[in-house]
Parts: structure tokens; sequence; C-alpha cells
């Protein structure tokens, strides 16, 4: 059959476990070899069981026919579901002909605990060891019979700190587990099917614990934030084939230990001594008679919410592309990739040697590691033979931000054979793909994907490797939408909203970092930083920005609606903390590093606030908020009057003159007729007068090339983008980048390294141009009234050196993709490919357009297409899923100026 639904997903997950949402959103695609396929209806059957929904019965939904062509974002509508409850459902869909597809493969999710009664078991730990000021990672076990043979086996799971949980033997789950929430408001709990794992008979249960982001170090704001050691929490249960049900939880029968983990921490590394393993501790027959009756905690106030960022895995592995031996006797790797993660390292040694793996992201300029902006962290591992023959050791919970590994007191010669580098992070599927004919264009894109790979894990950190780590707002407003194309960030972003609104002042105001793990505390009261400022514009701005950004791309209305009222907070906030809605002076980040350039806080705090209220109102729209709507589009147009009277002159000149306060007032549409006209000369200008080199930072740089493109300013566009001297993206890849610095001038070939403080050479925000890349270089672009690319607007825009380009994006309905050539002589080739159940708007530059290789016409074609305009510089069509291809002739003049 030709028309196909395939692809099932509940809450974004292909078969999720332990939901808590009590309507979960149901998403499928298409699939069909014919043009224009669409969606006309649908019908859902959710049932308890697999077998009654094999007999198409759905006794907890029938949706029956629904005259709909939605596919994503379909809310469950069944019957209340239950704890613990085991969910299957199916699709049927009908085609615009009425064609009915036939059953789609089966799908489940499954419940976890709703109810907090409903936790049984107690949280667990061990005692510090006196006079140790980094403990070593307990160990804790649990023996158990089970009487019969087991139907299921369910764990819940979580940790204040980190777990590696382990079934008679097994490693269950991911890493760095239950991922960094704000401990004090919430904690996420994992959900894991072990019934393969469990069985008649004696079993065993245990878990390893880490400090992680509880009681370890948190970027510079110190160790113990969120308390002194971690605590452990555990149901295990078990229904066997006679029906008999069995729980298996922490409490005080369990045993604990200390193992060859000396200790762990996120900042500071691991030190392991492998003479301390104990053998087959976490499997039956084990002898834990000599263990520790384990410390209980009386209880924890915090929610218990299901997990919903996607786990932390090592996504690839790594060999060195070269190793050299020093005087000092170590070994020097280079990975050929700034990676963060770790290295494994494989030896034979004597009983109690000890091999040291230090980690760096650049060399000094006599060949030893570049460690000085690592500031108090330490990105080393240690590890003591127990002298067996090959041993193996990586880390467990910690990670690093590198390209270098010293292998220091290595017993023999060490080759490219003895360390493999593991990429670790956030497992966030690769969504986008994009290259061109320009061997430094692509580079930055790859720069731009390893950045994000380096710095999304559980929150998007500010970098990978230094004493920081932390989920700045600011980075991942301005990175979310580039972010959004590169991989499928739903969920990521989903759950690091709810790390703002835990974060979220009794003010409204959002707040500079999230989870906020004592950094408000540390601004406030740090007086050698004097950063009292209680919001930060583009920061605090997140909180609208990053729900706006899920909307546009996953067509997500629900995290518009959870967080519509945190949002009009922030937006009230604003206003009540402006002077008639001109913005204060105080922020203390503004654009941070631009470079050469000093653009005013009032200036950019007021845009953003301007562009805040924007959005606000388009988001009342959307939900159907038709009075705020209103309101906040009348507040977007009085605060954009206010920044014309305050910071606009007779010549269109903005108070500042730098090029961000340009890209700002035009991307947020604060200016009018001729000042508008006049900031785009003046942007220009100084761009020009730079020798086409940009100075925006961290919040400037996102909308600069859209700016200009959106001005008629292409051409500058793709100057800025492949200016190859300093400041500009291609300056670092001339000179070895392989991430996005955190600054233009990380390293320059005049003065060195920057200032060590704070220099980090795996940073994403000034990545943000990736979203340039795909929505005008390759013109892949979702439409607001139609979102998740449930109609795409292709409009690539060639220019500059480029003569070929092609992306390609996976959205929630499909793949859609371009693929564009330009000749010397001006012909254009542009294919296209549009998902079934979408549909698409394709501009092609140029005159005499073409489809498939016939001449356009007014008239709609049989095979898919409508030519919807046409002018002497393009032609516009409307089509539907399929693959298309047009040719026109661009002259010489539609890149001149």
């Amino acid at each position: 059959m030709s028309f196909r639904v395939v692809h099932l997903k509940t809450e974004y997950v292909v078969n999720p476990l332990g939901l808590d949402e009590s309507k979960p959103r149901l998403f499928w695609r298409l699939e069909s070899e014919k043009r224009g396929t669409v969606q006309s209806a649908y019908r859902v059957l959710v049932s308890s069981s697999r077998e009654a929904l094999d007999r198409d019965e759905g006794d907890q939904w029938d949706s029956g026919k629904v005259e709909s062509a939605s596919s994503i974002q379909v809310v469950y509508g069944g019957k209340p579901l239950q704890s613990e409850g085991q969910y299957f459902w199916k699709v049927q869909a009908w085609d615009g002909e009425g064609n009915p597809s036939g059953w789609s493969e089966t799908a489940y999710w499954t419940m976890g605990l709703l109810d907090r009664g409903e936790w049984k078991a107690g949280w667990i730990g061990r005692k510090t060891e006196a006079n140790v000021v980094m403990q070593p990672s307990p160990h804790v076990r649990k023996s158990f019979g089970i009487a019969g043979k087991v139907k299921r086996a369910t764990a819940y799971a979580t940790a204040l700190g980190l777990y590696e949980l382990r079934v008679n033997g097994e490693k269950v789950g991911d890493l760095f587990a239950p991922g960094f929430t704000d401990y004090d408001k919430r904690v996420q709990v994992q959900t894991y099917d072990v019934t393969p794992l469990v069985r008649e008979g004696e079993n065993a249960v245990g878990a390893v614990l880490g400090d992680g982001w509880y009681c370890g170090t948190v970027g510079f704001l110190g160790s113990k934030v969120y308390g002194e050691r971690p605590f452990f929490l555990l149901q295990l249960h078990i229904e066997l084939e006679d029906g008999t049900k069995q729980i298996v939880k922490t409490d005080s029968t369990w045993r604990t230990a200390c193992g060859p983990i000396l200790y762990s921490d996120m900042i500071k590394g691991e030190a392991y001594d492998a003479r301390l393993e104990l053998a087959g501790w976490d499997r039956p027959g084990f002898d834990d008679s000599g263990w520790e009756q384990p410390d209980v905690r009386p209880g924890y106030n915090g929610l218990l919410t299901a997990s919903i960022e996607p786990p932390v895995r090592i996504t690839e592995t790594r060999r060195p592309i070269s190793v050299r031996r020093t005087d000092a006797g170590t070994f020097i790797y280079d990975m050929g990739q700034n990676m963060v993660g770790w290295t494994e390292v494989k030896v034979r040694g004597a009983r109690g040697a000890k091999i040291t793996l230090s980690h760096a992201e650049m060399l000094n300029p006599d060949g030893s590691l570049y460690l000085d902006n690592l500031r108090v962290a330490v990105q080393q591992d240690h590890y003591i033979l127990k002298g067996e023959g090959e041993e193996r050791y990586e880390p467990r919970f910690t990670f690093h931000g590198f390209r270098y590994v010293e292998l220091i007191g290595y017993p023999g010669e060490a080759d490219l054979d003895t360390i493999v580098g593991k990429v670790v992070h956030s497992d966030t599927p690769r969504t986008g793909r994009l290259e061109t004919n320009d061997a430094m264009v692509n580079r930055l894109y790859s720069n731009i994907v390893w950045g994000q790979r380096g710095n999304f894990l559980s929150v998007p950190t500010d970098c990978p490797q230094r004493d920081e780590r932390l989920g700045w707002t600011g980075d991942a407003q301005i990175f979310a939408r580039t972010a959004s194309y590169n991989m499928d960030v739903s969920r990521f972003f989903t759950k690091f909203m709810w790390d703002m609104i835990d974060a979220q002042q009794p003010s409204g105001a959002f707040t500079d970092v999230a989870p906020d793990a004592g950094w408000i505390r540390h601004k406030m009261w740090n007086t050698r930083l004097n950063w009292f400022a209680p919001d930060n514009a583009g920061w605090g701005d997140a909180g609208v920005v990053i729900p706006w950004t899920l909307y546009l791309m996953y067509g997500d209305t629900r995290i518009l609606e959870t967080h519509y009222g945190a949002m009009v907070r922030w937006v009230e906030y604003l206003k009540a903390n402006s002077d008639e809605l001109v913005r204060p002076s105080y922020a203390n980040y503004g654009d941070w590093l631009s470079i050469d350039a000093d653009t005013p806080n009032e200036v950019l705090a007021t845009a953003y606030f301007a562009y805040s209220a924007k959005l606000l109102s388009r988001i009342a729209g959307v939900l159907g908020e038709k009075r705020d709507e209103a309101h906040y589009d009348g507040l977007f147009r009085d605060i954009a009057a206010a920044f014309r009277r305050a910071f606009v002159d007779a010549e269109g000149r903005i108070h500042g003159a730098t090029q961000t306060v340009y890209v700002l007032a035009l991307q947020f549409g604060l200016l009018e007729g001729e000042q508008r006209d006049a900031a785009i000369r003046h942007l220009v200008d100084d761009i020009r007068g730079r020798g086409d080199r940009l100075s925006t930072g961290f919040l400037g740089v996102g909308y600069l090339l859209p700016a200009l493109t959106d001005s008629g300013r292409l051409d500058v566009a793709y100057a800025l983008l492949t200016q190859e001297a300093f400041p500009s993206w291609m300056y670092s890849i001339k000179h070895g980048a392989t991430t996005i610095w955190e600054r233009w001038d990380g390293w320059t070939e005049h003065n060195g390294f920057q200032t060590p403080s704070m220099n980090s050479f795996n940073h994403y925000s000034l990545g943000s141009v990736g979203e340039w890349m795909f929505r005008y270089m390759a013109g892949i672009e979702t439409d607001p009234d139609r979102p998740g690319f449930r109609h795409a607007i292709v409009r690539p825009q060639p220019g500059g050196r480029l003569t070929e380009a092609k992306a390609e994006y996976e959205s929630l309905h499909g793949v859609v993709s371009t693929d564009w050539k330009l000749s010397p002589d001006g012909a254009f080739r542009l294919a296209v490919r549009v998902p079934a159940g979408a549909t698409a708007t394709v501009v092609v530059p140029g005159s005499g357009a073409r489809v498939d290789g016939e001449p356009a016409d007014a008239a709609a074609s049989p095979t898919g297409w409508t030519l919807a305009g046409q002018t002497e510089a393009a032609a516009t069509f409307e089509i539907g899923s399929g693959e298309y291809v047009f040719e026109s002739v661009i002259g010489a003049a539609a890149f001149a100026r």
C-alpha cells in the first residue's frame, strides 16, 4: 500500500516509560510515493493490552474517525490514565481522496507512579568519612528472592546526586541520571523495564552513587550546594505470572560500602583504585555481611517528576590521530577534535602503579597542555592498577572538555591503541545536516554542531571544561533556533523551561542561570563581582523566546499553555521596572563579549523588552487569548515608540551606534519608514568601515545576518560569513578551531591566548549563525501560522562565494530538504523535498522558472505544484509533498550592490 502511517511517538519519544502526563500527546508520520499526499482524517485506538489492540478494541480510547490533517501533537482523549498503566496504541489515516491506510505498527507507553503516596521507599546513603574532603562513591545493594515466574518488573529510581543502577550484575539505564535540576524544587525519576533481568529465585539490585550536581562541585559556586552527600531512592515493582505483586524498596535493610571510586566530581575529576573493586557485589550470592547499614534520610520535600530530558549517553567513540612522547616521559595525544566526555585507557602494570589522564583543549607554544583557562577545574582522572593482566578504565561520574590528553605515569610505551575518546552528551538525535561547496563554511557548520554536542549535557551549559558549566539562559535563547535545526531538542528545552520556572523569582524576573544552584545568592552577595542586577536583558527573555521557538519548530502549544502565566509575569515585571517604557541600564552582561563595540545596556534592554512583549502577543493569539493579544501588541507598539523617542535621532542613528543596536532595532521591528532605511545604511557603513568585519557579541550575533538579509543586504551577510580576517568565524577556523570559541579573540596571532579567567574554546553562542545558514542560505523555514513544518517556506538565497548548498531538516512530519547549485552562467537549479502530509511555499530566485523541466505557467499543474506569483526577481510556487526540481536564471545584477 502506498499510503502508510509510520514512526509513532508519544511525548516526542518512541515507546516511553514512566510518564506522568495525564494527557500525553501522540505523533506519527505519513509515507507515500505519491506527490501531494495529505491526511484528511485519522483514527487512534488505545488499549490496555496488546491483545485487545490486535482485535481493534480501543478499551481506553477510540477516537473514531476524526476529520483532521493533524499528525503531531494529537492529545490523548480517552479514559483517565492509571499509575503504572501500560497503554498500547495504533493509528489509521485517510488520504486526501478518502482512501484509508492500513493500521500502523503498535506503539506503547507506560505511566509512572502518579501519586506521592505510592512512594514507600526511603532515601538511603552512606555516612561521610571523617577528615576526607572528597568522599568515596557509596555502593548500595539488596538481595531478594522471587517465588514464581516474573511477568513484569519495573524499576523506578532517582537520586539526590547521581546513580548507576545494577540488577543481577547488569548495568541499567544511562549516564548522569537523574540529571541536573534545582534539587530544592524537583528531582526527575527514571523508569526502567527490567523484566528480562529479574528471575525466579535469588536476585540482587544495587547502585553506585556519585556526588554530581547535588553535593559535588557546581561551577564556581562551590561544592555541597544542595546537600552534604548523595542519597538513592528505588522502588522495584514485580508482578508474577500468578498475579502476585512484590515491591523491593530502598530502606534500612539494604547494605552499603565504599568501593574503588575514591572520589568523583563533575569539576575536579575522578580517582579510582582498582585494588578496592568489589567483585560480584551486584550479583546474587555476594556476602555483604561486612557492609554497613545505610543512613536513611527522613524525607524529601521537592517534587518527584517523571524524567523529561533525553538521557545522557556515549554517542561516539573516537581514536586519537597522533601521539608523542614528551621529555618528561609522558604521552600527549591529539584527538583531532575538541570534544566532551572522557578517555578510556587500557594498561598492564604492577599492582599499585598509578596513571593519570589529564585533559585540555589547547596546547601551549612549547607543546604542553594549556590548563590556564580551567580556573579551579581539574580535568584529571587517576587510576591505580590492581596488577592483573590487561586493565581498562574510564570514569563514571565526571566529564571533561578537551582535544588533547596527557597520559602520565604509564608503564611501558603507549601508542594510538592505548586510549580512545568517548563523546558524551544528552542524546538529542541529529535532525539537521548542511553542506556547501566551501570547505571553510562546512567546517563552520561542523564546529557549530560540535559546540552543541559538547554543551548540551542535561542543561545547555556555557562551556564544558572550566569551573562553570552552568545553564546560562542568554546563551540558550540566542542559540535555541540553531539547536532546533541541528538536533531534536524538544524534550531537552521542555525540561530546561522547568529549570527556568523553578528559578523564576517572586517578582516575575527570570534568572541568568537555570537551575539556579545558588547563583542568585552568589551574585547578590559577591562584592568582587558587583553584579547586583535583578534581571538581565536577553537572559531573562529566554523564558519567552524558548517556548516560542519550540512552538515554531515542533508545533508545541502545550509549552505555551503551561508557561503562559510565567511569561506574563516576566513582561509585567519588565514593565513595572521601566521608566516610561524605557528599561534601566543596570544589566551586567549587555551584548556579552562584543568586540571593540560597547552597546548601551538601556538600549539593548528596551529592545528586548519590546521583543518579549511582541512574542507574548503572538503567543496569546495562538492560545486564543484575544484580549491579551491586543494588549501586548499595543504594549509592543508603545515600547517601540518609546525606543525611538529615547534612542533614535533625526538621522536614524541609534544611541551607541554599534552594530548590535541597529541589528536588534531592525530585527525586532522597532523602526519605521525612513528610520529603518537609515538604520540599514548605518549598519552597513559600520561593517564596511571595519573592512567587512563584525563587532557583535552574544546577543547581536544571532540576528546580524538575518537583519542584513531581511533588509536587502545579502551581499554584506555573505561577506561577513566568509570573512577570514579577525574578528570572524573563519579566523578561528584558519587557526585550527574544531568548535565555536567563547570569544572572537580567544587566541590571536598578535596576542596569543586571551585572559585565562574566561577563555573557553568550546562554546555555542557565537554559533547562532547556524540559524541563518538553514533559514536563509539553505532556505528551510517554518510557517508560524502552520508551525512544526506542517507548511514549510523554502526560499534559498545564494550569494558570496558559495555556488552550492544542500541541507535537510528532519521535522516531526519527515525530512524537508533543499539542494541548490548556481552555475557561472547564472543557471540556478533547486531540488526540494517535502514529506507526506506537509506542504510548502517555494520561492525560486531569478527569471524563466521551470519545474521538472517544464516551463511554469499560471495554471495549477497536475503534478503537485501551483504557480502563485512571478516577478523579474523570483517565482513563487505552492507545492504538496514529494520531490521537485526548479530551474531559473539569475542575472549578475542579483548579487551586485
